[in-house]
């Protein structure tokens, strides 16, 4: 695999916020056939993005976190191009958010898993909760959790 660099924003006028767009687009939209009114949510303002790019600056995947006021992050929209699929890529993403959520004092990150993808996030630690499974755009999921260690080397920063 080539390298990926991680880029995190905040800002939804941020190049990097339109290339977490342009992948959810592509994955959820048009591969999955969610809704695009489902797609784009009240959460976008909330979000802290976060989009791999490889060593041309391809965006190739991206993954989003929204925190709660329980010290909770909610792992959301994880999408990797078709074409760019099997390559650790969502694993890289996925320990970013982790890193970032564990750095900032997150209790835990919860995420709703589709059902397909549960062995994928068990071997990043998540476990499955008691919530049974559930419809969300009319794709089969299950809610899923991993407990964060603190780290006290002190904040990540946002862009």
């Amino acid at each position: 695999m080539a390298s990926l660099a991680i880029e995190i924003t905040t800002s939804l006028g941020s190049p990097v916020y339109d290339d977490a767009l342009a992948i959810r687009q592509e994955v959820f939209v048009q591969e999955q056939h969610v809704p695009a009114d489902l797609e784009v949510d009240s959460d976008e303002g909330k979000a802290i993005y976060f989009v791999a790019y490889d060593d041309d600056h391809h965006a190739e995947g991206t993954v989003r976190l929204v925190p709660d006021e329980h010290g909770v992050g909610d792992v959301q929209r994880m999408a990797v191009r078709k074409t760019d699929r099997h390559h650790g890529i969502g694993r890289v993403l996925l320990n970013a958010v982790a890193d970032y959520a564990a750095k900032n004092a997150y209790a835990a990150l919860l995420l709703h898993a589709q059902v397909h993808a549960i062995p994928f996030y068990e071997k990043l630690g998540y476990t499955l909760t008691d919530r049974p499974e559930f419809l969300d755009a009319g794709i089969r999921h299950r809610e899923m959790v991993k407990p964060l260690a603190a780290d006290t080397k002190g904040a990540n920063h946002v862009q």
